[in-house]
């Protein structure tokens, strides 16, 4: 088995062209197929290199014919393995980031206590203070008896610490230690600024003690900061682990905790289900409010609109494809759209009017300068877990792209704050209309969604207020609704050729306003079901600006944000979920207007 040579080292010095150096290290540790991190500033230097001994041995030559470097000595373990995963040569403001001002090592040191003498004082039990300089992370690996723990996270807050210390420690012989001895380079000037007046610091930290004296006089092991994670006094790699999700030491027993998950929790960080799902719900509110202040469309950009050609349109020309797509629209329109080179290709290339079209094709039509109007954006994460995502959809709001509306559409900005994931939903709600809307997190997913709304096992509940009491305190409206859309979108009841459908209602008041409060229940899934059922039975939805009162169609399909809203609310949604096939139940709460009023 090949034995890997492990340096560490530091030295203060005084260091100029830093970027020319650190391309010559990074190229002379390169081909020698060295790892680790070397850390260049103008203070000195600070690494951690491992490799083969002979290499190893090079890189120290290399290191001292640097102006400054010549003292530079390693501390020198070995290991089984490469405990390091590439090499790195940084340049920072500092070799151990303290932030204090007027701390230089290479200029002023504390008196140094070699390992042996500390061991001695020990011995003879000598009254001396130790002081752990390190984070409480390493300390939790091992320290030594007695010591006092700066009770820090970062070596930063290490000024704090020391302003609480009791005023008589001032006056004792302090010894500070850290793992090699690089922070008490800063840690023991600093105190000594502060009025300590007998402040030591422990030459080689834990590492060269172990090398020198063993482990007498301490407990347990030594953090150190590569894949071996922690080193026993005679230097050798323990089976301490550290967790990925919290980043903390682990002994075996930890490990063997039920609660220590490899890859996902620990005892430390152990959270039941519940609270890690509630606390990912938190951060995923967090990035889909940011995706929605500002609104992404509400600064121009050039909008790329997908045209999709239908089945029907196979073999037409692309111009009279895109009149029988939009019947509603002037033939002269997408002339001039042809002219002025604003419909194109999947590759952005202008195209022309007269090329045969293939079913399942798509093109795009270029809308420079796009502003898309503003819409409802308190959109709002009711559940999250590895299949689907539910939200509570506000309104106005489209689904999907279409129209005037791109990226304000609830399927963009879930995709925004999902990215690089694109859940899909698997059903539908007016842009009017606010609720309950689930999502599949991978197409597999969605797909076994989609499934059990075609199939009727989705229960599906709204709250609604219409126009006039019925006459009925529950009901079922089974009018059939047109297979085809209106000018602007609009459907109708067809009695010779529309689709199937069905939804059942209930009277839970009626106001002394004239309207009523309703629960429907619709058993299909056909576009704009309640509101035409509804509407067909004399009593719109209140609010609704496409099917009127008079009977009539309205001239606007989605409301403005100032608008009185739609009252049509999709309150309970319960299916079967698409990975363990739990029945799960939804509930979006319901909105001012979904109140019995007096």
């Amino acid at each position: 088995m090949a034995i890997v040579t492990n340096i560490a080292a530091y030295l203060f010095a005084s260091l100029s062209e830093l970027k020319p150096l650190r391309e010559r290290l990074l190229a002379f540790c390169k081909t020698r197929h060295l790892k680790g991190t070397i850390l260049l500033a103008p203070e000195g230097i600070n690494l951690f290199v491992a490799g083969g001994e002979g290499e190893i041995g090079e890189l120290l030559v290399e290191l001292r014919s640097i102006s400054g470097l010549e003292a530079l000595e390693p501390k020198v373990s070995h290991s089984d393995h490469q405990p390091f995963s590439r090499m790195l040569v940084r340049l920072k403001k500092e070799i151990i980031a303290f932030g204090v001002e007027g701390i230089e090592p290479a200029k002023y040191t504390s008196p140094r206590l070699d390992a042996r003498t500390l061991k001695q004082w020990l011995d003879e039990g000598k009254p001396v203070l130790l002081y752990d300089t390190r984070n409480d992370y390493e300390v939790k690996l091992g320290t030594f008896k007695g010591a006092i723990p700066a009770g820090i996270d970062h070596f930063r807050d290490f000024p704090a610490a020391v302003a609480k210390l009791p005023p008589e420690m001032k006056d004792a012989p302090v010894v500070t230690f850290c793992t090699g001895g690089i922070r008490c380079e800063k840690a023991a000037p600093f105190m000594e600024r502060e009025g300590f007046k007998n402040v030591y610091q422990l030459e080689g930290g834990i590492l060269k003690y172990f090398e020198e004296v063993g482990g007498d006089h301490y407990d347990g092991e030594c953090f150190v900061f590569d894949q071996r994670v922690g080193v026993d006094p005679a230097l050798r790699e323990t089976p301490s682990d550290v967790c990925f999700a919290c980043q903390t030491p682990l002994e075996i027993s930890e490990q063997e905790d039920p609660r220590y998950v490899a890859g996902v929790s620990c005892p430390h960080c152990y959270k039941p289900d519940e609270d890690r799902q509630m606390e990912q719900i938190k951060l995923r509110q967090i990035a889909l409010d940011q995706v929605c202040s500002p609104l992404p469309g509400s600064v121009p950009y050039d909008n790329h609109c997908p045209v999709r050609i239908s089945t029907e349109c196979d073999g037409m020309t692309l111009l009279d494809a895109l009149c029988h797509l939009f019947a509603h629209v002037e033939r002269s329109f997408w002339e001039g759209l042809f002219e002025q080179g604003k419909l194109l290709t999947r590759e952005g290339e202008p195209v022309s009017p007269d090329i045969r079209v293939r079913s399942g094709e798509s093109y795009l039509r270029l809308l420079p300068g796009t502003v898309e109007p503003d819409v409802a954006t308190t959109i709002r994460v009711l559940h999250e877990d590895e299949s689907i995502v539910v939200v509570h959809k506000p309104a106005p709001l489209p689904m999907h792209p279409s129209g005037r509306y791109h990226r304000h559409t609830l399927q963009w900005l879930v995709n925004a704050a999902w990215e690089p994931e694109r859940p899909r939903a698997v059903h539908r709600l007016d842009a009017n209309t606010t609720g309950v809307v689930v999502f599949g997190r991978t197409r597999r997913h969605a797909g076994k969604m989609q499934e059990g709304f075609k199939k009727g096992a989705v229960e599906k509940v709204y709250l609604v207020r219409v126009q006039g009491h019925p006459e009925w305190d529950a009901f079922t409206c089974e009018a059939p609704i047109s297979r085809e859309s209106s000018r602007l979108g609009a459907r109708t009841v067809d009695e010779e050729d529309g689709h199937e459908a069905r939804t059942g209602f209930i009277v839970l008041s009626r106001d002394a306003d004239g309207t009523a409060l309703l629960e429907a229940r619709p058993f299909t899934g056909r576009t704009n079901q309640i509101r035409v059922h509804l509407w067909q039975l004399g009593h719109p939805v209140q609010g609704d600006p496409a099917y009127l009162a008079d009977g009539s169609h309205g001239d606007k399909q989605t409301l403005d944000v100032a608008d009185p809203p739609l009252c049509l609310h999709a309150w309970k949604l319960a299916f079967d979920h698409p990975y363990d096939g739990r029945r799960m139940e939804f509930t979006a709460e319901a909105p001012a207007w979904a109140h019995p009023r007096s």
